[in-house]
């Protein structure tokens, strides 16, 4: 199982959006430079983060984006599904038509157990651990990595 590099670098966006929460909205140029990330890749990411609801977009000369709600209320599977989709390792977790070995399958409970803690782990950790976690490293803001 990989991650993709559009729910790695949505995972950056966001946490660039928690680390600037409440000081207005920030501009995708900014986190683009911060980050080495193209503006425009950025765009593709943050259209589906907004249609989740995850974030909130401003128009004008003061516009950009923030966070739709507090960090300690997104977590990390919001993000990746919104960005990865399905988070099952193989069809028939998800879906046990998908398989015609289902009944008799001994590793689909592996698979299933797999998911769970993957999804589990996911919830279980929001923008605001992400930011706890880099505060208590020292970090400046241009020097983590996802």
């Amino acid at each position: 199982m990989r991650i993709s590099t559009r729910a790695r670098y949505g995972l950056r966006l966001m946490l660039d959006l928690a680390l600037k929460h409440g000081k207005g909205p920030i501009f995708l140029k900014e986190v683009s430079r911060s980050q080495e990330i193209s503006e425009k890749y950025l765009g593709q990411i943050i259209m589906p983060l907004k249609a989740a609801g995850l974030v909130k977009s401003y128009r004008g000369a003061h516009g950009g984006y923030t966070l739709q709600r507090d960090p300690d209320k997104i977590t990390l599977r919001e993000i990746v599904t919104t960005l990865e989709g399905d988070l099952n390792l193989v069809e028939c977790v998800g879906d046990p038509s998908s398989c015609e070995r289902f009944a008799k399958c001994v590793t689909q409970q592996v698979w299933c157990d797999v998911a769970r803690a993957v999804s589990g782990t996911l919830e279980a950790t929001t923008l605001a651990d992400l930011v706890q976690r880099h505060h208590q490293r020292g970090e400046s803001l241009a020097s983590y990595a996802i």
